[in-house]
């Protein structure tokens, strides 16, 4: 492909990855509005941490190109590609009723941008634009919960604190009765864990015989551990991307006399459960009403400005810059 949009004016930038483990900022070319089109300038957007690093790192496997593919991405696997998910801006041009919006789009690290209006979602006004750049993964986490259909007094464990992992331990900590336990390698996250309302366990002190295990750790451990904490005849539901890395797992043991299951839950089509009754465009307007909760405050832990994202996407593929969710701001561009 070209390295250099054609047509429009160069009066943006974005961030491009030009081959794995290097990231830049080239300019972008805007088309002028159409009628029913928004121009969105960027407030903030924020890098999802698992699924970036591993898009940064070239790890994204070639069978799963199509399937990886954002919504408004350019280029290709492995790179050059311009990729992100997580964008939240002011809408400058567009229909009256959206103009001086904020607005959730699933828009790649770009200073602005021109979508069609149907692909931008209004942000509640007391959901701040930050917080707002969750709505993405809270999205993961209300399809995980339509495909778990958890149950009023259920032990439920979530093997991985990441980003995914946090924001559906807190959509759970809301079913009635419901115990539940946000386990991680990482003792810090215990810290993360209170602030969302649920116990915490490192994985060897995690207590066994749940009803539900919901596993997002993306790691061999987590996932075998995971089926060591069900109780028979219970199921594992998995929301880990593991990209091209193998999975090894034990299943020697419990795996069949109990009758564990694992299935899996993704984001990118609407869980069986609500496929008839709900649509792409109601869940993700369903999860920015969920962040008027101002817990998930909690995953918000860095920020940087959009001039010093290719090091900090390299730092952050490379375990360097810990973090939950990752903000970036646009504040001067």
């Amino acid at each position: 492909m070209d390295d250099h949009p054609q047509g429009g004016s160069l009066d943006a930038r974005a961030f491009w990855l030009r081959s794995p483990g290097h990231g830049e900022i080239r300019p972008a070319a805007l088309p002028d509005p159409g009628p029913d089109d928004v121009l969105v300038r960027s407030l903030c957007s924020g890098v999802s941490r698992g699924t970036e690093a591993l898009v940064f790192r070239g790890a994204v496997p070639p069978d799963q190109y199509a399937a990886m593919r954002a919504p408004f991405q350019e280029g290709d696997f492995p790179g050059p590609v311009k990729y992100g998910y997580l964008n939240v801006g002011t809408v400058e041009q567009g229909p009256a009723e959206l103009r001086g919006r904020t607005v959730f789009c699933l828009y790649p690290h770009q200073t602005s941008y021109v979508v069609p209006a149907s692909a931008v979602t209004v942000v509640p006004e007391d959901v701040p634009p930050a917080r707002a750049v969750l709505a993405g993964t809270v999205e993961t986490a209300v399809n995980a919960l339509w495909d778990a259909a958890p149950l009023l007094g259920d032990r439920v464990t979530v093997v991985g604190a990441g980003m995914v992992g946090c924001c559906v331990a807190r959509l759970l900590s809301a079913f009635p009765a419901t115990q539940v336990t946000l386990v991680d390698v990482d003792v810090t996250r215990a810290e993360v864990a209170d602030a969302l309302g649920v116990d915490f366990a490192l994985p060897a002190a995690a207590a066994g015989a749940r009803d539900l295990v919901v596993h997002t750790s993306a790691t061999s451990a987590g996932l075998q551990r995971s089926l060591e904490l069900l109780a028979p005849e219970c199921t594992v539901i998995d929301l880990s991307w593991y990209g091209d890395e193998e999975v090894r797992l034990s299943l020697g043991g419990a795996f069949h006399s109990g009758r564990l299951g694992i299935r899996s839950s993704q984001v990118g089509t609407l869980s069986p459960a609500r496929a008839g009754t709900r649509t792409t465009a109601e869940r993700l307007a369903l999860a920015l009403e969920l962040l008027r909760d101002p817990a998930f405050d909690a995953l918000l832990t860095g920020q940087s400005h959009f001039r010093e994202l290719p090091d900090v996407m390299s730092r952050l593929a490379a375990g360097h810059l810990p973090a939950l969710c990752h903000t970036i701001t646009y504040e001067g561009e």
